[in-house]
């Protein structure tokens, strides 16, 4: 059964850090593109980041550009998010997501293979 965990979410003041981790089971994903996404209470779920899979190419969304940085460690089957100057419009559930095409599907169609089930993250106005 493929899994994908998300951790590090929680309630942190603005214009601190956070750091998300996704660790995936079941198969590789050192193949696919990986990326994060969240969503806003009464709000759609939106692009956040994406990487290709040899970590090569990243994507942002504008609003998050500067501010968080996306990675992975393919032999330990692993992404992160750094997110650093938080916002209270960053507050949303968080979901990582991988995909077995290009990572610029992802940014593209929001479409995935695989999702985790969300870590929420709060950032207090």
């Amino acid at each position: 059964q493929v899994r994908l965990v998300e951790s590090g979410g929680g309630l942190v003041q603005s214009g601190g850090s956070l750091r998300l981790s996704c660790a995936a089971s079941g198969r590789t994903f050192s193949n696919y593109a990986l990326g994060w996404f969240r969503q806003a209470p009464g709000k759609k779920r939106e692009f956040v980041a994406a990487i290709s899979w040899s970590g090569g190419t990243t994507y942002y969304a504008d609003s998050v550009k500067g501010r968080f940085t996306i990675s992975r460690d393919n032999a330990k089957n692993t992404q992160s998010l750094q997110m650093n100057s938080l916002k209270p419009e960053d507050t949303a559930v968080y979901y990582c997501a991988a995909d077995g095409s290009e990572a610029v599907h992802l940014v593209t169609t929001g479409v995935a293979d695989y999702w985790g089930q969300g870590t929420q993250v709060t950032v207090p106005s």
